[in-house]
């Protein structure tokens, strides 16, 4: 009887063991597969505290318009002219012509410019490889120089966008961004890997300014949506969700990292499916 006892209970802290290796087994992968599709997350969160994005020129508060365009002062050209010799023009040329490591920027406008040089993508030490968000190695001021100075060697292009989120829909922004921005971002803006090494940034570090900027400029792969395709009130609202996603209202739940149900499995799987697995092992020996 004795010998019987000791054998179930052999038995059962070996069903236990197996049950929390299981557990852990699971944990481990579902913990690979976050590093693995979300790559650039952890770099992100950093980048946060480093206040990477430049100031937005104006938020636009005061103003009936949904978004305002302002070039920067032409006083400020001189200052870029020197800025765009020392930092820029070894690829894109003394004129901003372009050359055969670096794409012509006459006729760009000020907000490819400002969007380029204020998230830290450039300069860029290697025009090979993509342009990575970095902080800025360029002042604000600097930065407003640079975008006046090649703006100023032919016209065309967006003037720097000034989002006015007072008069945005938040509602209608969700609508825009699951449409057109979330198969690449991702619905909650973390951004994702795409095919040849490409990959779409995370938004969490975006300031408004640079938002629009992207959306109207369209930056390395993401194509550009010029006024035909978003009205700047639909630019204004999908600026006011992203700003939103970067501070959800995560009341009556955990946001477990913003990554959506890669990060809910996890959960559901080490205390979820665990806490099931435990009181069935438990509710078995019992009834032994």
């Amino acid at each position: 009887m004795v010998n019987e006892q000791m054998k179930q209970k052999v038995k059962r802290r070996s069903q236990l063991r197996w049950v929390v290796g299981s557990i852990a087994s699971g944990a481990a992968v579902l913990a690979l597969a976050t590093v693995a599709l979300y790559p650039h997350q952890g770099h992100s969160q950093a980048l946060t505290s480093a206040k990477v994005a430049a100031k937005p020129v104006s938020h636009g508060a005061s103003s009936s318009k949904p978004i305002v365009y302002k070039n920067p002062p032409k006083s400020l050209i001189p200052q870029g002219r020197q800025l765009f010799a020392e930092d820029c023009q070894t690829c894109h040329g003394p004129q901003a012509e372009g050359s055969v490591r670096a794409p012509n920027l006459q006729g760009l406008g000020a907000a490819t410019i400002d969007f380029w040089v204020s998230t830290g993508r450039m300069p860029l030490a290697d025009p090979t490889e993509q342009a990575t968000v970095k902080p800025p190695r360029l002042s604000h001021q600097q930065q407003l120089a640079v975008s006046a100075y090649v703006a100023s060697l032919a016209p065309g292009g967006p003037a720097i966008p000034s989002p006015n989120l007072g008069l945005a829909n938040l509602s209608k922004g969700e609508s825009l961004f699951s449409e057109n921005c979330a198969a690449c971002h991702t619905i909650t803006g973390v951004g994702d890997q795409l095919a040849n090494n490409i990959y779409a940034p995370t938004l969490s570090v975006a300031t408004p300014t640079q938002v629009a900027e992207a959306i109207r400029t369209g930056p390395g792969n993401m194509p550009r949506f010029g006024p035909g395709t978003f009205s700047n009130q639909e630019v204004d609202d999908i600026v006011r969700y992203v700003s939103y996603l970067q501070h959800p209202n995560d009341r009556g739940g955990l946001a477990l990292g913003g990554v959506g149900p890669v990060a809910e499995g996890f959960v559901a799987i080490l205390i979820g499916l665990g806490s099931l697995m435990v009181a069935g092992y438990w509710i078995g020996g019992r009834a032994q």
